[in-house]
Parts: C-alpha cells; sequence; structure tokens
C-alpha cells in the first residue's frame, strides 16, 4: 500500500516538506496539485469566505480517501458550517479513520 499526500502547492514546496519530514524513499509521497485540478476534480475545494480571507486563494479541503484498485471506497471530509476548513475537528480525515476504513 502506499499513502499519497498531496496539497495545492507547487512540486518544489512539496519535496522540501517530505525531506523535511524524512519520508523520501519510503511508502509515503508528497505530490502538489499547483493548479487545483485534483482538487477540483474531487470537489473539495476550501473557498469559504472565512478561511480566504486569510488565505487569500483557493486551497483544499481537509480530508483522507481510501483508494482501492483506482476506486474510491471512502471520502473523509473534515468541515462544518462553523468549520470549514475543519481545523477544530479533524479527527475523521486522520489515520485512525483510515485504519477503521480499511
Amino acid at each position: 500500500s502506499d499513502v499519497l499526500v498531496y496539497c495545492v502547492n507547487d512540486g518544489a514546496v512539496m519535496l522540501g516538506w517530505a525531506k523535511d519530514q524524512g519520508v523520501e524513499g519510503t511508502i509515503v509521497s508528497l505530490l502538489g496539485d499547483p493548479r487545483s485540478e485534483v482538487t477540483r476534480a474531487l470537489g473539495v475545494v476550501l473557498d469559504h469566505p472565512g478561511p480566504m480571507s486569510v488565505l487569500g486563494n483557493y486551497r483544499c479541503k481537509r480530508f483522507s480517501m481510501l483508494i482501492d484498485d483506482g476506486i474510491i471506497k471512502t471520502i473523509n471530509v473534515a468541515h462544518s458550517e462553523s468549520d470549514p476548513a475543519g481545523d477544530a475537528d479533524p479527527s475523521c480525515s486522520l489515520v485512525e479513520k483510515m485504519l477503521e476504513d480499511l
């Protein structure tokens, strides 16, 4: 199994983050989505006015997804009306939830 982590950053930022986290050469790959193509395709664009007023441009909602043989089995998006960025309770997007989904 592979673990893919992506953000709406460019590849250089993601390579630096991978190096900083010590995951180079492991099952964890950090990928960039600088034009938000994957983010838009998955319908997880964070475009709420609250976070946008701080971040300035579109981001990706906090989520986890289990994919098996190219089929999305689960997608868990951490957000609510009062917490559009999912910062207050990201639990549905964390590793414990992914292990539960397996």
